[in-house]
């Protein structure tokens, strides 16, 4: 194996990578299983953190 094959081989399979990574995280992202759990998250920096000190 040389510097050209491994250059070209990365190039054409590490953008399929890249894609397929892509799309796994947007699936997860877009689960709806998982809408409480984003949700609960959104709204848990808010419910104690945004008042001021007394």
């Amino acid at each position: 194996m040389d510097h050209d094959t491994i250059v070209g081989f990365s190039k054409s399979w590490g953008l399929f990578y890249l894609i397929a990574m892509a799309i796994g995280v947007l699936v997860y992202a877009l689960w709806p299983s998982n809408r409480k759990r984003f949700k609960r998250a959104k709204n848990s920096i808010l419910d104690t953190d945004d008042r001021p000190r007394s």
